[in-house]
């Protein structure tokens, strides 16, 4: 091992994971007078305010696994005692560039669309954006941002560089081009120019902007923007975002409130917040029997967990549901942890959940039952919760599956979070809020 340093080395660090999430680890052991993420490594170098702060540290992480972002990662001293300028050149050279209106900007893990209209909405509020052209290349995701100044490219740099466009994923890697000036011939999710908007829109094609790249493999393999249903990126996008939804928030826990203690317990809650996102940890909070804390796995889910349930009514109680003054849940024996659970809906096809999310309705959707399943079956499952007004059977895709409309919203809710994930003859029922306004 190395000797004790202020400088502590730190390595499987993803593309995820940003400084502002190692400071926030390391933030009960002293502040971080420098940080050098090492990006192509996955490695980053913090150096402490003093020697016994790191010593602290190393000592303590050395009998607790620090994680970040559900990432393990490792740290020991580093065989410098002290950080330069010199060792920080991915990023301080970048930002002692000639600064320039052009920024060349690398985007790392690209879980959500990227299109010129949503990096316009993040870079404009630095100053006006002329042009855009985005590409693909060996290195990922890229654009090419032009500013009306340089006063504007410089200021966006400064605030945005290292920054995540969307909770844990998108993050800015950004540096000054040596391109003078953009072309653009195009008006299209790939590249606009804002100063004529009269450009004609391309259906595929190259940009012909020399050395740009491909840019009608924005969305790789996977499919394009339209695939991605009611994303967090389908703010500037044909989809749109709810009234009222931001897609920027970054609080991933929520407090609800105005519960009924008598019958709410952990599964209930998840199996109803778990209709907005992947649940990480519930807490019942015993000091308020009517209160609860629940964490979501990032800011967008926690966000239209917000806008879908506040108001909602469940279990005779109308909740109040906001955003915690806690970033997360510590891990006790009062709490319930969700992170692995295999009945968490957003771990496959997660666009197809985020399309289908809205506030509780009359109706709900039952899937994953059994083959030989009967009209009968379902209405003994269903039937405490409230009069059923129609029931429908039907298959789709080859399986079964069921509509069930209730009288009201608040029968239907309650139907949901007592009765999803009930074994019914040899299977796990599926159950989620159906926008169909009939059978």
């Amino acid at each position: 091992m190395s000797e004790p340093s202020k400088v502590i080395h730190v390595r499987n660090v993803g593309q995820e994971i940003t400084e502002g999430d190692l400071h926030q680890l390391v933030q009960p052991f002293g502040s971080v007078t420098k940080v050098v993420m090492l990006r192509t490594k996955n490695q980053a170098l913090l150096q402490m305010q003093d020697l016994a702060s790191a010593i602290s540290l190393v000592d303590y992480f050395a009998n607790s696994q620090p994680s970040v972002r559900g990432r393990n990662v490792y740290m020991q001293f580093s065989s410098h005692q002290e950080l330069t300028t010199d060792q920080n050149q991915g990023r301080k050279s970048d930002m002692d560039e000639d600064p320039n209106r052009i920024l060349l900007v690398s985007i790392h893990n690209v879980l959500y669309p990227m299109t010129a209209e949503v990096l316009n909405q993040v870079f404009s509020p630095y100053g006006f954006v002329e042009k855009i052209v985005t590409f693909q290349k060996s290195a990922g995701f890229q654009a090419l941002i032009q500013f009306q100044t340089r006063q504007s490219a410089t200021a966006a740099m400064s605030a945005l560089h290292g920054r995540n466009i969307y909770d844990g994923c998108c993050q800015l890697d950004i540096q000054y081009s040596n391109l003078t000036e953009l072309q653009v011939n195009y008006n299209n999710d790939r590249s606009r120019d804002f100063t004529n908007p009269d450009l004609p829109t391309e259906q595929r094609g190259r940009s012909s902007q020399s050395g740009y790249g491909d840019a009608g493999g924005v969305y790789g393999a996977g499919g394009s923007g339209a695939q991605m249903g009611n994303s967090a990126a389908m703010a500037a996008s044909a989809g749109g975002l709810p009234p009222g939804v931001s897609g920027m928030n970054d609080r991933c826990t929520v407090i609800v409130s105005n519960l009924n203690p008598d019958r709410i317990d952990e599964d209930k809650l998840f199996n109803l917040f778990s209709l907005y996102g992947n649940i990480i940890r519930i807490k019942l909070l015993r000091s308020k029997p009517d209160h609860a804390l629940v964490e979501m796995s990032d800011g967008f889910q926690a966000e239209l967990a917000v806008h879908f349930l506040k108001g909602a009514m469940l279990l005779g109680k109308r909740l109040e549901v906001n955003y915690s003054k806690y970033s997360n849940i510590t891990p006790s024996s009062e709490t319930r942890d969700f992170q692995n659970s295999n009945l968490n809906r957003f771990n496959r096809n997660s666009a197809k959940y985020y399309r289908y999310c809205c506030s509780p309705t009359k109706m709900i959707h039952l899937s994953s039952l059994p083959e030989d399943v009967t009209e009968d079956e379902i209405v003994d499952l269903l039937e405490e919760h409230g009069p059923l007004v129609n029931t429908k059977l039907f298959e789709a895709n080859g399986k079964k599956q069921a509509l069930v409309l209730f009288e009201d919203e608040e029968q239907a809710t309650e139907a949901l979070v007592c009765k999803h994930a009930t074994p019914l003859s040899g299977s796990v029922v599926r159950i989620s809020f159906s926008q169909s306004h009939n059978t």
